[in-house]
């Protein structure tokens, strides 16, 4: 079973996951955002996205399905993914593998969202980079925000402004009552 913790950059998901994973040890963390920078040191990434990439999203779906398959364990996944036809590709191809897949969505209001980037270090080393990555974040904001709507039917939407600790009850509740194990 996967548990997707989706949301805008900044809106806690990576926090979510943390605190998912103290309730529910045996859970493995997989970030597909390694997948991306793999690709980026191999292929040319001409959107500047690594998203965009169809094997990128190929080998998310893959490396997730190998996952549950080979160790036999829960997994958490803390990633953006608001394209909806992304979306429906990942989860498509996870669903397709016979995976229960329980995709949770963090709302959190621009003000807040801008605010916890302004307030992240990406590369400490680096403050030129570090303040292009938090630009990049925030000009996604209004994509992120609008995907709510756009995301498969069956996301659960979750107010990302409680605190991580009531919001990995909701989901492991959520997980509970559709008859799967957790935490």
């Amino acid at each position: 079973m996967i548990v997707w913790v989706n949301g805008a950059f900044g809106s806690g998901k990576s926090t979510l996951v943390d605190e998912l994973l103290l309730r529910w040890p045996e859970a493995l963390v997989y970030d597909p955002e390694m997948v991306g920078y793999v690709l980026r040191e191999i292929v040319e990434v001409p959107t500047g996205d690594f998203q965009d990439l169809r094997l990128w999203r190929r080998q998310v779906a893959d490396l997730a399905v190998g996952l549950i398959e080979e160790y036999r364990r829960p997994v958490l996944i803390p990633m953006t993914v608001v394209n909806p036809g992304y979306a429906g590709e990942i989860f498509g191809a996870l669903k397709d593998a016979g995976i229960d897949v329980h995709h949770f969505f963090l709302k959190v209001s621009r003000e807040v969202l801008e605010k916890r980037i302004d307030g992240r270090s990406f590369t400490p080393d680096s403050p030129d980079q570090d303040e292009k990555v938090r630009h990049w974040c925030k000009e996604k904001i209004t994509q992120c925000l609008a995907a709510a709507d756009t995301l498969p039917r069956d996301t659960v939407l979750l107010d990302g402004e409680l605190s991580p600790r009531e919001l990995a009850g909701q989901v492991l509740a959520r997980v509970r009552a559709s008859g799967t194990s957790g935490g």
